[in-house]
This record gives structure tokens, C-alpha cells and sequence, in this order.
């Protein structure tokens, strides 16, 4: 997969927090918000995954019969 530049614009306090952000997990402020959009991205994924899931099987789940593997 190749890469492709982004250009953002973005207020000088918020750019601030997002260096300190990064800063305190030893990242770039790039790295830092590729990672928070992939986590972000992620967790949307989840989210819908889950939901078809309830959709299938109900909010509880499927019915799991017999002892448990132990």
C-alpha cells in the first residue's frame, strides 16, 4: 500500500496538545494521529461488526449448549 500526503490546517494549541500527546508515547505528531485515526477507524468497525452480530443472534448472544472446555 503506498502512502499519500494529507495537508491539515489546524489551531496552534491544538497542534500544542497533539506534540504532547505524542511526545509522552515517544511519537511523531504524525504517527501519533495515523494511530489515532487507525484506532479510530477500528473501533467503528467494532461497533458495526457487533451490531450485526445482535441483529443475528439478539442481544444476548448465540445459545452455547454442554460443559464448557476447560
Amino acid at each position: 500500500m503506498g502512502s499519500t500526503v494529507l495537508s491539515l490546517r489546524i489551531d496552534g494549541e491544538l497542534l500544542d496538545r497533539l506534540r504532547q500527546h505524542a511526545a509522552k508515547r515517544g511519537m511523531s505528531v504524525q504517527d501519533y494521529v495515523v494511530r489515532t485515526l487507525i484506532r479510530d477507524d477500528f473501533d467503528e468497525r467494532f461497533t458495526a461488526a457487533v451490531d450485526e452480530t445482535e441483529k443475528f443472534y439478539g442481544p444476548t448472544g448465540p445459545k452455547v449448549t454442554g460443559d464448557p472446555i476447560t
